[in-house]
C-alpha cells in the first residue's frame, strides 16, 4: 500500500468501521476483525482503538449483546497489550463470543530460533512497531493466559522449546493471518523467513 493509498485508508477507516460496528447483520453470523489497521476482509465487521477498545466492556456493550459474536480476529494485536491488560481483553472476548465461538490470535513467536526475528519482533526491538510491543509470546504463556478466562486452545502454528516448527490445517475463510507459514512473501523456497504463533481459542 503506498503512502498516498495509507493516508485515505486512514481518513476512511475509524467512519466506515463505525458504519459497520452499527449496521452489521444481526441475523447472520458475526465475524469482527479487531485491530484491523488497513486489513478489508469481506463479510467481516472491522474494528480499531478508535471504535472498540478491547479493554473497555463499555465499547463491546455499545455494538454486541453478550454470547452473541461468531469469530473474532487479531493479527499481532495482544503484544502491544501489558499482560493485564492481555487477560482482560482475552476476557472480553471470551464474554462476548457464542458458546463454541473462535478468537484467532496471532502474535510475534518467542520461540522462534532466529536470533534476527527476535531482534525485529521483542519489545523496544528493531521492527516496525517494536516500540510499542509489551511482551513478546510464546505458546505456553498465551496458553495459558487463553486457558485461565476458559477458553479450549487449539495450536495452529508455533515453534516449541526446542526450535521446532509445528503447523496445523487451517482455513483462511475462518480468519486470514497474512504473517503466517503460507501467506507470507517472506517465507521462500522452503525456509521460514517470518512466522507467528497462531491460536484459535474456543469458547466452551
Amino acid at each position: 500500500m503506498s503512502l498516498k493509498q495509507k493516508i485515505v485508508a486512514g481518513l476512511l477507516k475509524e467512519p466506515y468501521s463505525r458504519f459497520q460496528l452499527t449496521s452489521y447483520d444481526r441475523t447472520k453470523p458475526v465475524k469482527l476483525v479487531v485491530g484491523s489497521m488497513y486489513s478489508l476482509f469481506k463479510g467481516w465487521i472491522h474494528s480499531d482503538i478508535e471504535t472498540l477498545n478491547l479493554l473497555k466492556k463499555s465499547d463491546w456493550q455499545r455494538y454486541f449483546l453478550e454470547d452473541s459474536i461468531d469469530r473474532i480476529l487479531a493479527e499481532h494485536v495482544w503484544e502491544h497489550l501489558t499482560p493485564e491488560q492481555g487477560q482482560l481483553a482475552f476476557a472480553n472476548c471470551y464474554t462476548f463470543l457464542k458458546p463454541g465461538g473462535v478468537l484467532r490470535v496471532a502474535v510475534p513467536d518467542g520461540f522462534n530460533p532466529s536470533e534476527e526475528y527476535i531482534e525485529y519482533v521483542k519489545p523496544g526491538g528493531t521492527g516496525n512497531g517494536a516500540d510499542d510491543h509489551k511482551l513478546l509470546y510464546n505458546y505456553k504463556i498465551m496458553s495459558g493466559f487463553l486457558e485461565n478466562v476458559g477458553f479450549k486452545v487449539n495450536l495452529l502454528e508455533y515453534f516449541d522449546e526446542n526450535g521446532q516448527f509445528h503447523k496445523a490445517p487451517w482455513n483462511a475463510e475462518d480468519g486470514m493471518i497474512r504473517r503466517s507459514a503460507d501467506h507470507d512473501e517472506r517465507n521462500k523456497n522452503g525456509k521460514l523467513g517470518y512466522t507467528s504463533l497462531i491460536i484459535d481459542a474456543i469458547k466452551s
